[in-house]
């Protein structure tokens, strides 16, 4: 870690859906480099979690900062929002998210997809774009893979696309919902060596993973939601290794038995 300033920070989050409170008083931070881990069974709230860190839902309570900004909000409870639409942009687009499902253009080509955002969202010369964008297709594995549409692509080669669109933004960090459970096991694999090569590369990364070899392999820190609250939470040896916490041990148990 080479920056005291958490790329994201998150205090007490608090998210509910009408009557079903989601998140009740989550907090994580992730430092330039770190790789964080969300783990939990389905509805414990990690991709709640991940997509309010993206202010892809609005949260009712708790504080949100990027690199030490203040995400500011109008309103309270339930009617609370961001404030400011330019910081939110300005935010987000330093955060790429890569979900469970590709999310690709079916209209436009590989490189089209991976090119969009950066010219039409930031701005940038085209003709840059268009070598970064190579360069981002090449270094997921799919550099020969930039004229051909996504229907073409097997479903690691749009998720590794995906990444490289992600990538192509340029971000402070990377978000992952999910990244590989769409997938068969053999093509799962392909996208797991990807995240693994961004790990090594010091990328500030959330992951939100069903996959305990991935957390164990590339995280500085995992975190065990259950129930809307950080259960347990460590370095990968000692979560893994020696879990103190008997939900944490049984949930270990039963990703091990399936």
């Amino acid at each position: 870690m080479t920056d005291d300033i958490a790329v994201i920070q998150i205090d007490n989050l608090h998210k509910s859906f009408g009557q079903l409170e989601v998140l009740r008083g989550v907090s994580i931070s992730a430092r330039r480099g770190d790789v964080v881990s969300l783990i939990g069974s389905s509805g414990s709230g990690k991709s709640t979690l991940l997509r309010c860190a993206n202010l892809l839902e609005d949260s009712q309570q708790g504080d949100i900062r990027f690199k030490g900004e203040p995400v500011a909000w109008a309103g309270k409870g339930p009617a609370r929002h961001p404030a400011d639409p330019r910081q939110i942009l300005r935010i987000r687009t330093n955060l790429s998210m890569v979900f469970q499902q590709f999310n690709l253009w079916s209209h436009m080509t590989v490189l089209q997809n991976v090119m969009e955002a950066p010219v039409t969202v930031l701005k940038r010369d085209r003709d840059e774009v268009e070598e970064k964008a190579r360069e981002y297709l090449a270094k997921v594995g799919i550099g020969d893979k930039c004229d051909v549409w996504p229907a073409q692509l097997s479903g690691g080669q749009q998720q590794r696309a995906a990444i490289a669109r992600a990538l192509c933004m340029e971000p402070e960090a990377l978000l992952f919902d999910e990244p590989t459970s769409a997938l068969d096991p053999e093509l799962e694999q392909e996208v797991v060596k990807v995240i693994k090569d961004l790990a090594t590369e010091g990328r500030t990364m959330l992951i939100v993973t069903h996959d305990m070899k991935l957390a164990a392999d590339v995280s500085d820190h995992v975190v065990f939601l259950h129930q809307g609250l950080i259960e347990e939470e460590g370095p990968p040896d000692m979560f893994f290794g020696a879990p103190k916490s008997k939900r944490l041990q049984g949930f270990l148990s039963s990703t091990r038995a399936a």
